[in-house]
């Protein structure tokens, strides 16, 4: 046999030997000690700084059921505007939430309410107790781990699609679980405790794209367990980090202002 013939021999018979070995499965590969995992987290929400969705938005509490088709715009970490439509594509209210202050304008009424941003206000006009924070990471799909980025979580444990992680925090009694998909680190679901065992807060989330080298959900479900409020948000669309042009309202001149 030529020296030629030999070496063609020994490739072929090298690279049957390599695809003989068995593939390690990916998420091996892709495995993160807790610290790392936690920062790679929120690093990723921290990626999205203007985000663009529309879908169908169902809002049930003890003071309002209701479900209607949004659009919700929002430039992190101090601006969010929602627009809520009727049948037919018609508007029903606007928001322009910052921060500090907020806009709200009820097109049936044709009332503006104007006021500072507090939780209190929140929860008064969208019956959801929930912060302006909170409400930027809700719509998002989002969970801010800003306070967990210097601790060790009290459980660590993955199989072989997700992670778990557990944090107990022992001055408040709570306790937060994580459960993070291995492949694509997006948080699937997200549970607040309090002893013994009492659930308060739970998101889910699920539907996931990669947008941005981030995972974004496109269903989320946001349910406060003391209060009986439940927010589920269902995307048809969604654009992450367009430009955004300044975010203002469409309010006729003849609107009534009421500041709260």
């Amino acid at each position: 046999m030529k020296i030629t013939n030999k070496i063609i021999v020994f490739i072929l018979l090298l690279i049957f030997a390599i695809s003989c070995v068995p593939s390690k499965p990916v998420y091996e590969e892709e495995v993160l000690p807790a610290d790392r995992l936690v920062k790679r987290l929120e690093a990723n929400r921290r990626k999205i700084k203007t985000f663009e969705g529309s879908g169908i938005l169902n809002i049930e509490s003890p003071k309002l059921d209701a479900k209607a088709s949004f659009e919700i715009f929002l430039k992190k970490p101090d601006s969010l505007k929602l627009v809520i439509y009727g049948p037919f594509g018609i508007d029903i209210a606007q928001a322009l939430v910052t921060n500090s202050e907020f806009t709200f304008y009820n097109a049936l009424k044709n009332v503006v309410y104007k006021g500072r941003t507090d939780k209190n206000v929140l929860k008064k006009i969208f019956h959801i107790d929930l912060s302006f924070a909170e409400m930027i990471d809700a719509f998002a799909g989002s969970v801010d781990l800003t306070d967990k980025l210097r601790l060790q979580p009290d459980e660590f444990k993955l199989t072989n699609e997700d992670y778990y992680l557990t944090y107990r925090d022992s001055l408040t009694g709570k306790q937060s679980e994580f459960i993070i998909q291995i492949n694509n680190l997006a948080i699937k679901k997200y549970e607040l405790y309090k002893d013994p065992g009492i659930l308060l807060f739970e998101g889910q989330y699920s539907d996931f794209e990669i947008n941005n080298r981030v995972a974004i959900p496109y269903k989320n479900v946001i349910q406060n367990k003391i209060d009986n409020q439940k927010v589920s948000i269902d995307y048809r669309n969604i654009k992450v980090n367009e430009n955004l042009e300044n975010l203002t309202l469409e309010i006729p001149r003849d609107a009534k202002i009421k500041y709260l």
